[in-house]
């Protein structure tokens, strides 16, 4: 394409005298010519001066040669590839209401979710500052910094934070206690986004500490500046009792800063300043500045030393049981009314005490006005419900970075290039779990959401505005978001590159269908409905283009149909090749995929995307277009006959999907060539029966997408068999929630390699029971032969994920990413306060619309 368009540039400049072979001099007689009247017309003025002619024509060659030079540079230049090309529409978050107050309201924050305490702004470079300890296990020393499952903590989590300037988290290290509470203040003479604090209370069980390891505890509290600025430490010698000033700076956004330390209690300081281009690391700086000290001097303790022009600066804070240490961040120092020394004393000691306090307070008492739980469950189930919502909200995070996409073919780049970045993009945005999934992922937002914009409509929009600003010109979005150095050091490499070919679920339609319902049913204040208009007007020409991406991309070969692309047609290893783009994972599908398949919950997700742009569109008062005709598509969608045409089994009385598939699949131990001379064997993919054209029968959570979407009419004998399929414990009943696939299927809990344990084959995931149980709720309420057995099943269910939940978090300190569908016990990754904090709202029974 480059080249062709470099000829075609080539061939338009040639001049008439390159055609002639020689150059033609010009002729300065004056002439004249015959118009077409038969008049004489002059071509030539004889009165201007020759020299001015030279000139002119001198400067329109050099004038000429500078465009078409540019044009061929242009032409012989790659183009960027679509897929890494911005959407071509305002950014949302360039709407008025998300700068100004709103953007210095959230610019500090605990930001840093993959860290047990990490705060940060929200820029890309910004100064950052977290919490390191010393914990023990298995009678050794461990560094803890970043969130793992490895270190074994009891329980740690943010049991309240309102996603603003409050924050309480508890830490319980084999018997050291951790509290931290992190606090944001607005004061007058403080610089942009204010003041912060952090309280570190220390604590021991005894029950539980070796005392061999001695009667205090060791804090390494950090500061790094991500922009290279230098910070300044204060002084050599450390003694808080005589100057509590550690560390100041400065900043073009904050101006001067300082960092000060106090406490009433006895504490010893040493610290360490590195230089370092890198701040995913920081821990290993530590641990390598701790070893030199133990090897040098067999002691645990920093050098008390710096590093030329340091931009980053460790304190460890050395204190017996128990004790409690305030670290405050005073911005915009060098301003004439600063008044430094009020704002330290009201940000530590007392002051901050009573600050807290009130903090706290008002946290309950929004927690109850919101949800209203205290005449729906018990005190002990508010109290995981709180911590649901704190550490959801705790666990917000801003990322900087790019993302690495996958292409299919390269263009106009080198061929070795297997993926290129996308541009540098900044996402604010929930995570689903601090220790194993710090970062944004595009299906799982939808779900925090639905609990985030009843908690703060600003919050809510701030973040679903961030996400459609990182849409490509094609209207799709990166499903998983891994930016910057922090995330990027969490992933596998086979994991990082994203595919523009392949979707995720677009539950960001669950919240936008939840906010429009609630501006019809007048559930929001005035500036606040103003705002939400604003939004989603800005918001619509990417919402239509998100929808045609889906409708075009991943349409299926008949009419109304559409499969999830992605799905390896050539694995030898896999018993049912994956679904990742769905969500679902290892969900069994057609056995295999090709374009035939019909996938019956991407149905559902465009019918609940073009339900949701018809109410966006009716909202906003805009003309419909014959070509995005949605409330058309929303009727095709929910067609009950056509829908039990293309996906209805009248045997099983189930909906199913459609695809090229057999059931007689399995993995089988082969003998592979040998690898240096040793013989290796490896579980394969065996394909005992050729595959048909058929409905995949595999009674799970896809089934009921039907019914999670209420198309079925109350009246129905089809509501009858859901109702059926949902309570018999056979197939999908647990008295823990329901299963994500009924025991009569062949892949239930079934591996599907030999490295791949079941997910989405048996166990309970609170994200589809809070859906089903939703639409249990709906069918509960309306007229017809079947209301008071859908009645009794939503009462047993929601009580049963209520109790279990609640149990687990009572026995383990946590939220789990799903439920074993035997036992009830939490199971995979946790802390997960991503899609299980809606417990919240099976408790409060909110569910929307949806």
């Amino acid at each position: 394409m480059a080249g062709s368009g470099r000829t075609t540039v080539r061939s338009r400049v040639r001049s008439s005298a390159d055609a002639d072979g020689g150059e033609t001099k010009p002729n300065l007689k004056r002439r004249r010519e015959r118009s077409k009247y038969g008049s004489t017309i002059p071509i030539f003025n004889s009165n201007v001066n020759l020299k001015v002619l030279l000139g002119i024509s001198f400067v329109a060659f050099f004038i000429i040669f500078f465009l078409i030079r540019n044009l061929v540079n242009y032409s012989e230049q790659p183009q960027l590839p679509r897929e890494v090309t911005p959407f071509p529409a305002p950014k949302i978050m360039d709407l008025p209401q998300f700068q100004g107050e709103h953007k210095e309201s959230l610019y500090w924050g605990t930001y840093r979710p993959q860290v047990y305490l990490g705060i940060r702004a929200r820029t890309p470079q910004s100064l950052i500052a977290g919490l390191m300890w010393i914990g023990m296990k298995d009678g050794r020393y461990h560094l803890r910094h970043v969130c793992r499952h490895e270190d074994e903590l009891e329980t740690y989590g943010w049991i309240k934070h309102d996603g603003r300037d409050f924050g309480h988290q508890v830490l319980d290290d084999h018997g050291l206690n951790l509290a931290t509470t992190f606090l944001k203040s607005k004061g007058e003479g403080s610089g942009y986004g204010g003041d912060w604090a952090v309280r570190i209370n220390v604590q021991v069980d005894k029950s539980k500490w070796n005392e061999e390891f001695g009667e205090g505890a060791q804090l390494f509290f950090y500061l790094a500046d991500e922009g290279g600025n230098v910070l300044d430490l204060s002084r050599e010698n450390l003694n808080i009792h005589g100057d509590s000033l550690l560390a100041s700076g400065s900043r073009t956004d904050i101006g001067d800063w300082q960092l000060h330390l106090k406490s009433m209690d006895n504490l010893e300081l040493h610290y360490s300043g590195f230089h370092t281009p890198h701040f995913h690391n920081l821990s290993d700086l530590v641990e390598e500045n701790l070893a030199s000290q133990i090897r040098k001097h067999a002691r645990l303790q920093l050098s008390d030393s710096l590093h030329d022009s340091p931009n980053v600066l460790v304190f460890q804070i050395v204190g017996g049981f128990p004790f409690t240490a305030d670290i405050a961040l005073i911005s915009g120092t060098d301003s004439e009314s600063s008044g430094v020394e009020e704002r330290i004393s009201n940000l530590t000691g007392t002051s901050l005490t009573n600050l807290l306090k009130d903090k706290e307070q008002a946290f309950d008492e929004k927690f109850e006005t919101i949800f209203k739980l205290s005449e729906k469950v018990d005190s002990e189930s508010v109290s995981v419900g709180m911590a649901a919502v704190g550490n959801l909200l705790g666990g917000i995070g801003y990322f900087y970075g790019r993302s690495n996409i996958a292409l299919s073919r390269i263009i106009s780049l080198n061929e070795h290039v297997s993926y290129i970045p996308y541009w540098p993009a900044e996402l604010y945005t929930a995570v689903p779990s601090r220790s194993f999934f710090p970062r944004g992922f595009l299906w799982d937002e939808g779900f925090h959401q639905l609990l985030i914009w009843r908690w703060d409509i600003h919050i809510s929009l701030d973040i679903i505005g961030h996400w459609l600003d990182l849409m490509n010109i094609d209207g799709w979005i990166p499903r998983e978001q891994i930016l910057g150095a922090e995330a990027l050091s969490r992933v596998p490499a086979e994991f990082v590159p994203q595919h523009p070919t392949n979707g995720n679920p677009p539950t960001l339609f669950l919240v936008l269908s939840d906010i429009v319902n609630g501006l019809k049913n007048n559930e929001f204040t005035a500036v606040d409905r103003s705002e939400i208009s604003l939004f989603l007007e800005r918001a619509f020409v990417r919402l239509e283009a998100w929808f045609q991406w889906f409708n075009t991309t991943q349409s299926g070969n008949q009419m109304s149909s559409y499969y999830w692309h992605g799905r390896d047609n050539r694995t030898m290893l896999e018993l049912n090749p994956k679904t990742l783009s769905s969500g679902l994972d290892d969900y069994p599908r057609a056995s295999h995929p090709n374009g035939d398949e019909r996938h019956l919950d991407l149905r559902f997700w465009m019918l609940l995307a073009a339900d949701c742009m018809r109410s966006i569109e009716e909202l906003l008062n805009k003309e419909t277009k014959p070509e995005k005709d949605y409330a058309f598509t929303a009727k095709l969608l929910s067609d009950l006959e056509l829908l039990n045409q293309m996906h209805f089994d009248d045997a099983y009385g189930a909906y199913f999907d459609f695809g090229n598939h057999t059931e007689k699949v399995q993995l089988k131990w082969k003998e592979v060539e040998a690898v240096h001379g040793h013989a290796s064997r490896k579980l394969v993919r065996d394909v005992v029966e050729r595959p048909d054209l058929r409905l995949v029968p595999h009674i799970g959570y896809v089934s009921l997408f039907p019914f999670m979407a209420r198309v079925i009419p109350p009246g129905s004998w089809i509501l009858e068999k859901q109702l059926e399929l949902i309570s018999n414990r056979s197939l999908l009943w647990t008295d823990y929630g329901l299963r994500s696939l009924a025991k009569t299927s062949s892949m239930y809990m079934k591996r599907n390699t030999e490295h791949d344990a079941p997910y989405w084959r048996g166990p309970i995931w609170i994200n589809m029971n809070y859906r089903i149980l939703s639409a249990l709720h709906y069918y509960s309420k309306e007229n017809g032969p079947y209301q008071q057995r859908a009645k009794t099943i939503y009462e047993e269910l929601r009580s049963n994920l209520i109790r279990n939940i609640v149990r687990n978090y009572q026995q383990t300190g946590y939220l789990w990413e799903q439920y074993d569908q035997i036992k009830g016990k939490g199971k995979g990754t946790h802390p997960f306060t991503g899609w299980t904090s809606l417990v919240v709202l099976i408790m409060a029974e909110a569910y929307g619309q949806i």
